[in-house]
């Protein structure tokens, strides 16, 4: 089974970082932080990716070319202002069965094995990998006077569950595939065919989505944690 990661996007809320780099070559602990995603897929077993590349994707080319990493890896150009949906469209070709989309800035220990098995039994097109939403604020809650009652810091939002990637597909998913975003045209047009299931995860997962996130996956590495690493 091949493994799609969209790394072509320009990586706008890690500015002025990328300017230089595309955001998947941000390192985390001396190392690009789409190689750390690489490596959590082939340590369960899959070892064909495939790299939807755009911006500065020269950058991917030049860390790629001669390196071993035990895998096969191919790089495809879908355009450096393609839309995540139309990115793994132009990646077709290159697919020939069931496959796994995911993005290049985020890591997560979810059970691939276990998530490919429930995605099958489900019979849906596609399944996202699902985990639930920390607040990046604090909670306060108040009575009607006013009074606060409970403060809680940056707690999980329990009933809210957001996409964080790792999603498997059918190839017939391209049968009615459409154009523009993965998130907001491709999966709500196949929730509508009653086709998406959602496999929930209650394990690790972050992004790397600014500096902020760069330094806390540095500050984890420094301790020697790497909670993305599935151990069974």
């Amino acid at each position: 089974m091949k493994v799609v990661i969209l790394c072509g996007g320009r990586g706008v809320r890690s500015f002025p970082f990328t300017q230089y780099l595309p955001k998947p070559m941000l390192p985390i602990g001396g190392t690009p932080v789409v190689v750390h995603v690489i490596r959590s897929f082939i340590r369960q077993g899959f070892t064909k990716f495939v790299l939807a590349a755009g911006y500065r994707k020269s950058v991917l080319h030049d860390y790629f070319d001669g390196k071993q990493f035990g895998a096969e890896i191919e790089i495809v150009d879908t355009g450096e202002d393609t839309d995540t949906g139309d990115r793994v469209l132009a990646c077709r070709d290159y697919l020939d069965g069931r496959f796994i989309v995911t993005y290049a800035d985020g890591l997560c220990d979810v059970p691939l094995k276990r998530l490919v098995d429930f995605h099958v039994a489900s019979r849906g097109l596609a399944t996202v990998t699902c985990v639930q939403m920390r607040s990046q604020y604090g909670i306060m809650r108040l009575t009607a006077a006013g009074q606060v009652e409970e403060i809680q810091e940056k707690p999980l939002m329990r009933e809210q569950w957001v996409n964080a990637g790792f999603i498997v597909f059918e190839p017939e998913a391209f049968d009615d595939w459409r154009t523009g975003s993965l998130e907001r045209d491709v999966l709500p047009a196949l929730t509508a065919r009653n086709a998406v299931f959602g496999y929930r995860h209650d394990g690790f997962f972050k992004s790397v989505d600014s500096y902020k996130d760069v330094m806390e996956f540095e500050e984890l590495m420094d301790t020697g944690e790497t909670p993305w690493i599935v151990r069974s």
